[in-house]
């Protein structure tokens, strides 16, 4: 973590702030358009099966996803393994190309609590104290190999989305509040030490995570807190709002980019939209994700199956959390962590990824009957 002085941060984004007048995304483009059209096959696939099915291959998926995991914790050798961005989160394979297994992990994450807390109703048909404690253990237990992997690759933005997935699904999983109201407390006061530590003990947090394994995780923190002072960290943030604010009302227009955003086609794509086409497109794009937000809401809502109500919301646990932190940490609302913005962003993996969890979305409310009385 860097500071610059006015005269040095001035000519760092000056040096930072244009790209060519000729700025081609035709290969992005037609590359996205191969995976909608996989991912189209997969949705039909996923509809010919009846998603009460998805429990006997469960586990076998789980250990699939846990291997691919655990190729990148040990770096298996060879050229599989893939590191960009001082992280290790990518397998390439001859055929299939390269694959991220921390995003193909959050729908099977979704998967493994929804046959967790399903099949312990099951069996603990009295609710009492000690189950729901029990529940808690078992979704953690569930949630902490996959997590704890993806955390150390280390990759951030994964570990939090599994975090959200499994918090949404204990919300709905009939857990009583006296238990859960105590875990929120937790989490928000130990946010709220840090945050608090960072304006009285500057010096000696920084000095703190500097010497710990939280080291890229702070230098994200201090470049959200102050781009200016830390523009190793937070130059990516200052030309994000410079993007966004250049873009006005109505943008610039498709195709004209001007603002040169690092990893702007991926995980800063929110702000090529609001270059492009100004807050009008940018508060579209969001409508859009509300109401498809909304419809998930609806089919887990409406379906008469328990399971199917459990993976649907662990699918809306995704979605929100993934579309808040994009958005909000491109408008300095939420740290920068490396997370797409879902059907948007490039990405095969991810991509793939929505699309199935859509998949099982359209499965659950096509097989919900309807009743009359």
């Amino acid at each position: 973590m860097s500071c610059l002085g006015p005269p040095a941060f001035s000519h760092f984004i000056q040096s930072r702030l244009f790209l060519p007048a000729k700025y081609d995304n035709s290969h992005f483009l037609l590359k996205q358009a191969i995976w909608y059209v996989v991912g189209g096959g997969f949705i039909a696939l996923i509809m010919l099966i009846d998603y009460d099915r998805f429990k006997q291959l469960t586990w076998w998926i789980y250990g699939f996803g846990i291997i691919l995991l655990l190729m990148l914790f040990f770096r298996f050798p060879g050229p599989l393994i893939i590191e960009a961005n001082d992280a290790v989160s990518w397998l390439k394979f001859p055929i299939l190309g390269t694959l991220q297994p921390s995003e193909i992990m959050k729908v099977i994450l979704v998967l493994s609590n929804a046959h967790v807390i399903d099949n312990h109703h099951q069996k603990y048909m009295k609710q009492t104290l000690k189950s729901d404690i029990w529940l808690i253990i078992k979704i953690a237990l569930v949630t902490m190999l996959p997590a704890g992997l993806v955390a150390v690759e280390p990759d951030l933005g994964g570990f939090l989305v599994l975090s959200a997935i499994s918090g949404a699904m204990i919300l709905v999983s009939g857990v009583q509040w006296k238990i859960i109201l105590p875990i929120i407390t937790a989490a928000a006061l130990a946010i709220g030490s840090i945050v608090t530590a960072y304006y009285l003990i500057p010096d000696k947090l920084s000095a703190f995570f500097e010497q710990s394994v939280f080291n890229h995780v702070a230098s994200r923190f201090y470049g959200w807190m102050d781009p200016e002072k830390y523009l190793d960290s937070g130059y990516q943030l200052i030309l994000a709002m410079q993007a966004i604010g250049s873009g006005e009302l109505f943008g610039k227009g498709m195709s004209h980019l001007q603002v040169n955003v690092p990893e702007r086609h991926t995980d800063m794509i929110f702000t090529g939209i609001s270059e492009q086409f100004g807050f009008i497109g940018a508060s579209f794009v969001i409508a859009l994700f509300f109401l498809m937000i909304y419809r998930l809401i609806y089919i887990a809502i409406q379906s008469n199956d328990r399971y199917g109500s459990y993976l649907v919301t662990g699918l809306i646990g995704m979605f929100s959390y993934q579309i808040f932190q994009n958005i909000g940490m491109s408008i300095q609302i939420l740290p920068i962590t490396g997370l797409p913005l879902p059907f948007l962003s490039y990405g095969g993996s991810s991509t793939l990824t929505y699309l199935v969890a859509i998949g099982i979305a359209l499965n659950v409310y096509s097989r919900t009957r309807k009743f009359m009385f």
